[in-house]
Order: structure tokens, then sequence, then C-alpha cells
């Protein structure tokens, strides 16, 4: 027998004066049960399965923190950075990565990758490859892939642990998956090489990254980077300043650049994955500094500070990037100078910094 459906609405608990303050949460009367206020009119699944899983003091855990550390601090310490925050749950990352989008969006990128690899031995391509290019890439273009797995594994991987908030720590750790699957798509892609191509030395990248001098600036700002106990100071200086200054001028400057002109169109399909990866990661940093540069109470000392770290790290990342030109010098078709390239950077990064509320050092502006 049909009958009329009712919407019914949910008792409301009673409570003391004190407890109905206490435990009122946003549409408690609602059959969609939620606890906090989305930031559009409903909320997002990634909003659903990230906001307010890590729980804290501020927000939720009456309790305070159930561990600590031998040291005392407890928790996730808002002092384990110099910047600060009136609410540092206000920041939502701007791709809106969770655990699904992880797995689904690396697998389709290791899967094209290596659909490309198959293509290129399939086509013979990798007989085609000019061989001074070769030599460009056994030497310097693998070499990269040390600097990815440097800072996946010592940058992002400690700094998102230490930050203060799910939606923070989710972000970075997409950061750091992106980083160590490039480093790993890089060495495997290296592998296939050493087996199609007669004399490939698929070793060498390792002596260049360790001796060679055109890259000793370049790991040594990494190395710096990895050592940084400040998470806010590490993330910083590796999305707003080395990542657009060595990264993108290496990756997109000059490998995107010159590897088709000399018989190569496998290799920019995987360094391009690595910088599509980058940008996203570039873009959810720099939501997270703009959120902190327009704080209210905090927007100005924490301005201050950053154009602390630019001052500080800028001129390291400039070194390293110019100590690189000699690449560009290596091959016989000179498809795009260095000069070039770094302008397209240096422009890149102040437009970054534009975005995040700071004015560019004088070593970036035009």
């Amino acid at each position: 027998m049909a009958t009329e459906a009712k919407e019914r609405s949910v008792p409301k608990p009673v409570f003391t004066d004190a407890e109905a303050g206490a435990q009122e949460f946003p549409s408690w009367t609602s059959r969609s049960y939620n606890y906090f206020t989305p930031r559009k009119r409903r909320a997002t699944v990634y909003e659903d399965v990230t906001v307010d899983v890590q729980p804290d003091p501020a927000r939720h855990l009456t309790q305070g923190w159930v561990y600590a550390f031998a040291n005392g601090d407890a928790g996730y310490p808002q002092e384990w950075t110099a910047l600060k925050s009136s609410n540092w749950h206000e920041y939502l990352d701007p791709n809106e990565e969770w655990e699904q989008t992880i797995y689904r969006n690396n697998a389709n990128v290791v899967r094209q990758i290596s659909q490309n690899i198959e293509q290129g031995r399939l086509a013979h391509a990798f007989a085609n490859f000019n061989s001074a290019w070769v030599r460009v890439l056994e030497r310097h273009v693998f070499a990269w892939a040390h600097a990815e797995h440097g800072l996946g594994l010592h940058v992002y991987t400690p700094a998102q642990r230490d930050a203060p908030t799910n939606m923070i720590n989710n972000a970075m750790a997409v950061a750091a998956a992106h980083k160590l699957r490039f480093a790993q798509d890089l060495i495997l892609y290296n592998l296939t090489l050493s087996e199609e191509i007669e004399g490939f030395q698929g070793s060498v990248h390792k002596e260049a990254w360790q001796n060679d001098p055109i890259w000793q600036p370049t790991r040594e700002l990494v190395e710096r980077l990895t050592g940084i106990r400040d998470w806010g100071e590490a993330l910083f200086a590796t999305t707003a300043v080395f990542e657009p200054l060595v990264g993108e001028l290496f990756r997109s400057g000059f490998v995107m650049q010159v590897a088709a002109p000399h018989g190569d169109f496998v290799t920019p399909t995987i360094i391009g994955a690595g910088e599509s990866d980058a940008a996203r990661d570039q873009r959810s940093g720099r939501a997270l500094f703009r959120m902190l540069a327009d704080d209210a109470e905090h927007g100005a000392d924490n301005r201050e500070i950053m154009e602390g770290w630019l001052a500080e790290y800028v001129p390291q990342a400039v070194d390293a990037g110019r100590q690189l030109q000699p690449i560009w010098s290596q091959l016989s078709e000179k498809i795009i100078r260095f000069e070039d390239s770094f302008e397209r950077s240096r422009a890149r990064m102040e437009s970054l910094l534009s975005d995040i509320g700071l004015e560019a050092p004088k070593e970036v502006k035009a």
C-alpha cells in the first residue's frame, strides 16, 4: 500500500544550557549530520573525508592531546614553524586531494608513462636518439632523479607530519608521493634505455650528482632544504624558491624544449608528468602562504618572515640555476638559450610571489 513519504526531523536532545552551548553543531537537526561549516552550500567529498579527521584540542578534542613526545611536546605543536595563523583549519587544498585521488592520479600517470615507453621501444625510437643528447640524458637528465628523491623523502615527508592540520598534511603527503614517484619514473626509464641503447651508461648520473661542478650548487641547496626543521620554512623554500628557479628551469626550460629536436619524443612525456605534479603542488603551497600572508592578526609578521626566507634562499637558488648553464651548450642543436629559459623561470617566480602577496627580491625582478 502506497504511503506518502514525510520528512521527519531528528528530535533535539535535551541538554543543560552549558551542555547545549558545547554540543551544538551545524545541521544537527538534519538527516545528513555534519560537524563543520562547508566552504560552499554543500560539503564536498574532499571536505567530508579531510576536515577535522585529525583531532585538535582547539576543535572538538576537549580532553586535550592524548599523547606527547619525550620532551613534553604534545600532538602537533604550532611552534614547529615560525609562521602563525589565527585559524590553521581555514586552509583547504585547492586541488582537493585525498586518499582516493592520490592512488587514482598516480596510477593514471604511471600507466601513461609505461605505455609511452613501451611504444617508444616497439617503434625502435631509442635507436634514433641523437648521440649528443644520449650523453646529456645519461649524465644530466637522470641526475635530476636525486633532487626529486631528496625533496620527496626529506622535505615533504617530514613536513607533512609536523603541520598542524589534516588538510595541510594531506597536501604535503601528496607532494611527497609525487616527488618519489617521479624519481622512480626516471630511474625505471634509465633502466629501459640501458637495455635499448648500446653503450648507454646507466649509472653515470650518480657520479654527476655527487661530483660534477655543474650540479654541486643544486645538490648543496637540496641538502640544505632537507636539513630545515621548520616545516613552513622547508615548504616555502622548496615550492616558492627552488621549484621555479631550479626545478622548472631544468625540467621545462631545458629538457622539455630540446628533447624532441634530438629525436626523443619519450623523455618529454615523463618530465611533463613531473612538471604537472609540481604545478599542482605549487598551487597548494601558494594557497597556504596566501592565507598566512593575509591573516588578519599575523599577516604582517608572516610576510616579514617569508621575505627573510626569500633573502636567504633566492641567491642560493639563482646560483644553482645559473651553474646549470653549461648543459644548454652541450648539444649541437641550440634550440633555446639559457638566458631565455632563466628569464621565463624568473618571471614565473615573480608571478607566484605576487599571488602570495610578496614582493620579489631584486635577483628575480625584471
